[in-house]
C-alpha cells in the first residue's frame, strides 16, 4: 500500500470519527441546568420549547411542499398540454325527466380519445349544475371532427344510444368544446348538442 492512499485512509477515517463525535454530541442531552421560574409555571406534560419550534419547521415546509407540488402540476400540464395545441372537451348536462347519464365515447378524428363510464354520484353532480372536463388534449391547426356517443336509460327507462357530431377548426391558441345534454320537452325525449366556446 503506498503513502498516499494510506493518507487517504487516514483522513477518511478522521473524517468519520469526527463525524461520528458530532452526531454523538448532537444526540447528547444538553447538560442539566436549573429550571427557571417560568419552566416551574409550565404544566408538567408540555413539550419542551424545541420540540414546539420543530414541529413549526415541519409544518412550514410541508407547506412549502404542498406549494410547490401545485406549481409541478401547473408547469407539467403547460408542457404537456400547450396553448398553441391545447383542446378541452367538456360535459354539461340540464335533464332530469328523459335521460339517465351511464356513459360517454369520445372520438376525435375518428379515433377514441376517451371512455367515460360514471357513477350515481357523478351523474347527479353534473344534474346539480356541475360541469366536468371530459377530455383535455393536443390538436394540430386545421380541420378535425368529433363525434360523442352518450349512454344511458331514456324515456320508459329503456336503453338509450345516442350521438352527437361537430366539425371544427382548430386554430392557433387552446381550443373549448362543451357536451351538452338537455331535455327537450315538446317532444319528451333528450337532446345532445355539441358547442364550440369560441
Amino acid at each position: 500500500m503506498n503513502f498516499n492512499r494510506r493518507a487517504k485512509i487516514a483522513l477518511l477515517g478522521a473524517g468519520l470519527l469526527s463525524g461520528a463525535w458530532s452526531l454523538c454530541a448532537f444526540a447528547a442531552p444538553p447538560p442539566a441546568s436549573p429550571a427557571p421560574a417560568d419552566a416551574a409555571a409550565a404544566p408538567a406534560g408540555a413539550p419542551p420549547a424545541e420540540f414546539k419550534t420543530l414541529d413549526q419547521e415541519v409544518q412550514g415546509l410541508k407547506k412549502d411542499v404542498i406549494e410547490l407540488n401545485k406549481d409541478l402540476f401547473v408547469l407539467e400540464e403547460e408542457l404537456l398540454f400547450p396553448a398553441n395545441t391545447q383542446v378541452a372537451v367538456f360535459l354539461s348536462m340540464d335533464v332530469g325527466t328523459f335521460f339517465a347519464l351511464d356513459s360517454v365515447t369520445l372520438k376525435i378524428d375518428n379515433k377514441e380519445v376517451k371512455n367515460y363510464l360514471y357513477t350515481a354520484r357523478e351523474a347527479e353532480a353534473l344534474l346539480k349544475g356541475g360541469v366536468q372536463q371530459l377530455y383535455l388534449g393536443n390538436l394540430k391547426v386545421g380541420k378535425h371532427e368529433l363525434v360523442a356517443f352518450f349512454n344511458g336509460k331514456g324515456p320508459v327507462d329503456r336503453d338509450y344510444r345516442r350521438g352527437a357530431t361537430l366539425s371544427f377548426d382548430k386554430g392557433v391558441g387552446a381550443k373549448y368544446l362543451e357536451l351538452k345534454i338537455t331535455d327537450r320537452v315538446p317532444k319528451h325525449q333528450p337532446e345532445f348538442l355539441v358547442k364550440d366556446w369560441e
